[in-house]
């Protein structure tokens, strides 16, 4: 008996979990109740094990995907498009999805853009100015006499001279009449500048601006560039004593343009964080740049120390009524909610297909479908885009095209967030979470011809300030971060309007100590843009 009980006992050592409990109830039957009860308290302790492994193979499985998708974010392309391998998943849907809905409402959203061929564009740009240098022949410098021209070869170059500094010297001569003698001498008067007895001129202040806030050069940089190519030294403090003198004239054209965009009665938001520091508390700490954007408008930028709801209230005006388009951050609903109707949200289908998009890689077959449907309702988008199409077409072409793929998505997402399949905390999960609770402000868009499908317009217009804020790294307190955020808005709505920023800046600076509050709407990028249009319209006449 005791050799046959060891036996047992190496097969219990030598088998997998699943053996291990047959020859654990072999040998219960070779012995006693007692023996038996403990069986019975293994089998308990196993099922526990069990479990509790299970429960770290989940874990595990999401930790992996969350590592997955954070490598994919910092090292894998930023493009959200499907390959073609993607798209064969499409061939083998997933069970809950309704397969049994028309191919047609696909197949109507695909809109064929048609691009004509453009012309070649010439090799070098016909608006630079041109230098010409004739090379004579060696036979003919020394014996021209004996030469007679009968043609040249033409061949050109690009070339570039660097920028340079000049001392702008201002006379200004005094006269004494010649028969009164007794009148008092007249001089012209010095022309008004930003500052008195300033040595800094418009175009210097409108270059040291540029090179900061649309090339995202450091003030220290600039004074490097200065000193060592230039031999010219001005000191950060100065430069930043500049800026902060430009930011205050320019001011009034920053609130033309942000009442500007709020009176559209459409506005996208968005904000990113920035870091400033503050005295005595020994580290940077984080504020943050909101941006409102009016759609084939002018752009704005508001800084605020904080991201809560109440950085709103300094944002939106109080008798603001229209739509307020932006990502599912919470403030933007509590802040709706507290306004009552007046506001509406429209929610942004960019960030809903990033998250299916994310999901791809642990669910293939589900997350590459719903961002397939989504893509569908993009190409519907580009060929209203490539019509020019307005607000009274757009509704027309959503609600035959559009509306149907999004009341399919509706319907396939409820089925996938019932059916349990997904555990919650998997990226897909998160996403069908995230879109459905959102899901009343996606269909906005398919109501108001004015609203976009998504809010990459106004994250466009934030991507100048990350790129600067990578080589500043942060701003030297709060106000200069409201500084900071009336020169960019200056910089962006010059970039939409088509404008040279150097050259507007140049001129605004120029001419704002010789104008009123009045004539601010004047010098605004849209109205410096429409004047150049007026003018090139009329030299083509």
């Amino acid at each position: 008996m005791s050799v046959k009980v060891e036996n047992i006992r190496e097969k219990i050592i030598s088998k997998s979990l699943n053996n291990w409990c047959a020859a654990a109830s072999e040998f219960a039957t070779m012995n006693s109740t007692p023996l038996a009860a403990e069986l019975a308290t293994l089998r308990e302790l196993v099922g526990t094990l069990q479990q509790a492994l299970e429960i770290s193979r989940q874990e595990n499985t999401l930790l992996r995907q969350k590592i997955d998708l954070l490598v994919r974010r910092v090292f894998g392309a930023s493009s959200e498009k499907l390959d073609r391998a993607q798209l064969e998943l499409l061939l083998q849907l997933p069970a809950l999805v309704d397969t049994t809905a028309p191919v047609a409402v696909v197949e109507a959203s695909k809109v064929t853009v048609s691009r004509s061929r453009k012309d070649r564009s010439p090799r070098l740009p016909d608006n630079l100015p041109v230098v010409e240098e004739v090379i004579e022949p060696e036979p003919v410098k020394v014996a021209p006499e004996k030469w007679r021209c009968i043609g040249q070869e033409v061949s050109e170059q690009l070339d570039y001279e660097p920028a340079r500094f000049l001392r702008r010297r201002i006379i200004r001569k005094k006269y004494v009449h010649r028969v009164e003698l007794d009148l008092v001498p007249v001089i012209a008067p010095l022309p008004e500048c930003l500052q008195e007895r300033g040595v800094a001129a418009p175009g210097l202040l409108a270059q040291v601006l540029v090179s900061k806030y649309c090339d995202h050069l450091p003030l220290y940089r600039q004074e490097q560039i200065f000193l060592r190519r230039h031999q010219v030294h001005l000191p950060r403090q100065t430069l930043a004593r500049w800026v902060a003198l430009a930011a205050d004239w320019l001011k009034p054209i920053y609130e033309q343009i942000r009442t500007g965009v709020m009176a559209g009665g459409y506005v996208q938001l968005d904000e990113t964080p920035v870091n400033y520091l503050e005295p005595g508390h020994g580290r940077a700490r984080q504020g943050y740049l909101w941006t409102g954007s009016r759609p084939k408008g002018d752009v704005f930028f508001r800084w605020e120390t904080s991201r809560a709801t109440a950085c709103l209230d300094n944002i939106v005006p109080a008798n603001f009524t229209g739509t307020l388009q932006c990502d599912g951050y919470a403030a933007y609903r509590a802040f709706a909610n507290r306004r009552g109707q007046t506001i509406e949200l429209a929610g942004c289908w960019a960030h809903v297909r990033r998250k299916f998009y994310e999901a791809i890689e642990s669910s293939p077959k589900t997350a590459s479908w719903l961002v397939w449907q989504i893509q569908q309702l993009y190409q519907v988008e580009a060929g209203l885009r490539e019509h020019r199409a307005g607000p009274r077409l757009r509704n027309t072409v959503r609600a035959h095209q559009s509306r149907p793929i999004v009341e399919r998505l509706q319907r396939v997402l409820v089925k996938l967030k019932a059916s349990g399949r997904h555990l919650p905390q998997s990226p897909l999960a998160g996403a069908i979470d995230y879109t459905l609770a959102l899901w009343s402000t996606l269909t906005v868009y398919l109501a108001d011809g004015r609203v976009e499908i998504d809010n990459n317009l106004v994250e466009n217009a934030i991507r100048p300030t990350a790129i600067g804020k990578k080589n500043w790294l942060f701003v030297g307190d709060a106000e200069a971060g409201e500084r900071s955020a009336i020169i960019y808005t200056i910089i962006e709505s010059c970039r939409r309007r088509g404008l040279d920023p150097y050259a507007y800046l140049k001129d605004v600076l120029t001419r704002l100590p010789h104008m009123t509050n009045r004539q601010i709407p004047e010098v605004t990028p849209q109205a410096r843009a429409k004047a150049e249009r007026t003018l090139q319209t009329q030299t083509v006449s």
